[in-house]
């Protein structure tokens, strides 16, 4: 590992002296590239920079603890503890950010939230699962526009999808895709009984035009008048559009904008997603199931997260995790059970490298 990072930082230092060069500097492309790549290996250099500075100081307080000194000697062996564990908590961090990066970290994603079992309850929890998202968001800085949403009349959804642009957006929601499951006295429920509801999320990156390709032969597409809640029209023209691509049989609809082209626009946008999802689950299919069980796969299939709103519980199934701070959450504090996952996950796959 160590004659990795000597390799990276010589690296690092090497794209140092490019970016101060005249020639690089009169040229914006190769400039953009080179500060790219050294930004890529900055916390990884850094991290080793101060692991390297630590571990002389370790080395420095073992030969103290040795001096004829006597309180000089005291003083050196009572940090040698404290030093050796932040030594191995680096090197831990270290090893992680050795790891592969996944190519989508950097993605905008699109967020397709969608009712469960539970009838307007799950509806109405898909609404939830929304705005939590949104104002997470917001936290993190990062801008959110719907795409295409079906309402159930009373606040719900049935179905919302929303593109959610910004800096490593898809490296902090991927650990989101899969069931959710509430535990609450619905509003719609006079007896006051607490039923259980779920929402499924799933988080897809942005397709690139080079990631999927898509012949307009395979396509069929339908214009229609678009609805709202209820069947009511709420569009006099024929603007809404319905995309059937023919080879898989995904159907894409889109009728929130009153263009019929920014509609078409919009389905082929989440179509795109939706074939590189389908593709991505081809290949993960051809994963041993054992390998699949390591790393995580966060399959809609499986229950990742209980909301339990009587006790103002939030569990997290794959790590165990419960929390009583289900207000937080819901208004989008999402930071510490992300962070949790993220390392949860790093450590499966360094033990699967190791």
């Amino acid at each position: 590992m160590f004659d990795k990072l000597e390799k990276v930082e010589s690296r690092f230092n090497e794209l140092d002296r490019h970016m101060a060069s005249p020639e690089v500097l009169a040229n914006p492309d190769e400039y953009r590239r080179v500060s790219v790549e050294r930004s890529e290996l900055a916390e990884l250099v850094e991290t080793y920079r101060k692991y390297k500075k630590m571990r002389e100081e370790l080395e420095t307080n073992i030969e103290l603890a040795n001096e004829n000194d006597p309180e000089l000697a005291m003083l050196a062996k009572e940090e040698i503890p404290a030093l050796e564990e932040q030594l191995e908590k680096i090197e831990e961090r270290l090893r992680s950010l050795l790891l592969p990066k996944d190519p989508l970290d950097d993605k905008d994603v699109f967020l397709e939230i969608r009712a469960g079992t539970g009838g307007d309850e799950a509806g109405l929890f898909a609404a939830d699962l929304f705005r939590m998202y949104a104002r997470y968001a917001e936290r993190k800085g990062w801008k959110v526009e719907i795409m295409s949403g079906n309402e159930t009349g009373i606040g719900g959804y049935k179905e919302i999808i929303a593109l959610i642009h910004g800096k490593g957006v898809y490296s902090r929601l991927k650990y989101e895709r899969g069931v959710h499951r509430v535990q609450r006295i619905p509003v719609t429920e006079a007896g006051g009984r607490i039923h259980t509801s779920t929402s499924t999320v799933a988080v897809l990156p942005e397709a690139d035009d080079v990631d999927v390709e898509m012949n307009e032969g395979d396509l069929r597409i339908d214009v229609f008048r678009s609805s709202g809640p209820g069947g009511q029209s709420v569009n006099t023209t024929d603007s809404a559009v319905r995309i059937n691509h023919l080879p898989t049989g995904l159907v894409v609809s889109c009728q929130d904008e009153k263009s019929q082209h920014k509609n078409k626009a919009k389905a082929m946008r989440i179509l795109k997603v939706r074939l590189q999802e389908l593709a991505r689950q081809e290949q993960e299919a051809e994963i041993s199931s054992e390998r699949r069980s390591q790393v995580g796969t966060g399959e809609r299939s499986e229950k990742i997260r209980t909301y339990n709103y009587p006790q103002s519980r939030v569990t997290d199934h794959r790590i165990g995790h419960t929390h009583h701070r289900l207000a937080e959450f819901m208004d989008g504090d999402l930071d510490d059970t992300i962070n949790r996952l993220s390392t949860h996950f790093q450590a499966e796959a360094l033990e699967s490298t190791s």
